[in-house]
């Protein structure tokens, strides 16, 4: 098992990217603290792992507050002593439209989520790993940060933030053996690929064109994505940090 003993934090773990990362991660041996604003849904993934042997914890949080974060990460470690991985997942998505039409509540969200969001994880996670001198700690990016689609342009920004934000983050915690990695995936068939598609659901239309813009020609489904994490978060990748670590299909290319 590539994580067995190891106590790792997924936000964002009810559906998609995030419910296939906490599954993985403890069929390979982590405790998983799983996160979510759901609180039903970080029930239903706990539930999971625990029928098929594993350990798990339900934690309900809203990844913009500092004091959700600080309680999930404290209840966490109160409950298995320690923290080696965290996985600030947790996002949402734009429904595509011009700029003058884009309300300004829509980027502050957006931004509160998935920027402030990570910041925040890192802010009340990063002092745990210090003190065992250890840890990972993995973003959930996009490839709109490198390659962004028209009328995207908040989602784009807050990709290219966190991005950005990891390097910088490798930077300061690698003397305290802590890494830090951005996954950046192309479009993933998870519950928020209608709202990128700009539809009510996903049709025949919306996949065949974003899967004419992949070269592999598919989409990722949410285990490519926990498959990635699995191998960052584990010793197979100890030289490698500061990265943007693209599962896209060759998208980027």
């Amino acid at each position: 098992m590539k994580l067995k003993d190891r106590v790792a934090i997924v936000t964002g773990a009810g559906s998609g990217i995030g419910q296939a990362t906490a599954l993985l991660f403890a069929r390979e041996g982590a405790r998983v603290g799983v996160v979510d604003l759901d609180a039903d849904a970080a029930r239903g993934t706990t539930q999971q792992i625990e029928k098929a042997g594993g350990q798990a914890l339900a934690l309900t949080a809203d990844v913009s507050r500092g004091e959700d974060n600080r309680e999930a990460i404290g209840k966490t470690v109160a409950a298995w002593g320690r923290l080696d991985i965290f996985y600030a997942n947790a996002g949402v998505p734009q429904w595509p439209g011009a700029v003058e039409e884009v309300d300004e509540s829509v980027f502050d969200r957006i931004m509160a989520v998935n920027v402030k969001g990570v910041f925040l994880g890192a802010k009340h996670a990063v002092p745990v790993m210090k003190k065992q001198k250890s840890g990972v700690f993995l973003i959930t990016g996009s490839t709109a940060a490198l390659k962004p689609r028209p009328g995207g342009q908040c989602y784009a920004a807050s990709k290219g933030a966190v991005t950005t934000m990891t390097q910088s983050l490798a930077l300061e915690l690698a003397p305290f053996g802590i890494r830090v990695v951005v996954i950046a995936p192309v479009a993933t068939e998870t519950p928020m690929l209608p709202t990128f598609m700009g539809k009510k659901e996903v049709d025949e239309e919306g996949m065949r064109r974003y899967v004419a813009t992949v070269p592999l020609g598919r989409l990722n489904q949410p285990e490519d994505i926990a498959k990635a994490a699995l191998f960052l978060a584990s010793d197979d990748a100890a030289m490698i940090t500061g990265s943007c670590f693209l599962v896209d299909g060759g998208r980027c290319a």
